[in-house]
């Protein structure tokens, strides 16, 4: 059985074939730039592998509830291009096999549970520092989900008194992904 393999993240979408066991026969990484012309892109890689499934790891955030009605939707992004936009239902649509999402952090918080370091243990914290701050949390076995996903990037921090600006988010100017992230520090 080949299986489809998407990590959706914010600087680049890696799409990757392989098998059951985890073994990964083929990758390849594609600039994430706007979804008019990313997807079309992931369409295109996808379309000619016979894959049976297709796991998606989405930057967020990301709607991971399947009962919503914006389920695979982008929610309200700091990338301003995808905010709402129904990205697992324009997979869907064309490439019609099953899916399954979360989020980026989540998806590498589960592949280290399944064949990493944290392999045997029963409750995992992921953090990730890049393009945007995520958080991934597996306790028990179980990847963790409330109202969306675990938005650690998004806790607010007090902001040193020599710093009138602030972080670059734009939804929070004190948070730990508006001070930490790869564009914040770039911008700093």
């Amino acid at each position: 059985m080949l299986i489809g393999a998407l990590e959706a993240g914010g600087t680049k979408m890696v799409c990757a074939i392989g098998k059951e066991d985890g073994t990964i026969l083929e990758q390849v990484s594609i600039p994430t730039t706007t979804p008019e012309e990313t997807i079309p892109k992931l369409i295109e890689y996808f379309k000619d592998k016979e894959i049976e499934a297709l796991g998606v790891a989405a930057f967020g955030p990301v709607d991971v509830k399947p009962d919503s009605e914006t389920y695979g939707y982008i929610l309200d992004t700091p990338k301003l291009a995808w905010r709402h936009k129904d990205f697992l239902g324009r997979l869907k649509e064309k490439l019609k096999v099953p899916m399954g999402l979360d989020t980026d952090v989540n998806g590498s918080c589960l592949g280290e549970v399944t064949y990493g370091c944290a392999k045997g243990l029963d409750s995992v914290i992921y953090i990730t520092i890049g393009t945007g701050v995520g958080v991934g949390v597996c306790i028990n076995g179980t990847l963790l989900h409330g109202m969306l996903h675990p938005e650690g990037g998004h806790i607010l921090l007090a902001r040193h008194e020599d710093d009138p600006k602030g972080g670059i988010c734009p939804y929070h100017k004190n948070c730990l992904e508006g001070f930490a992230s790869g564009p914040s520090i770039e911008a700093r």
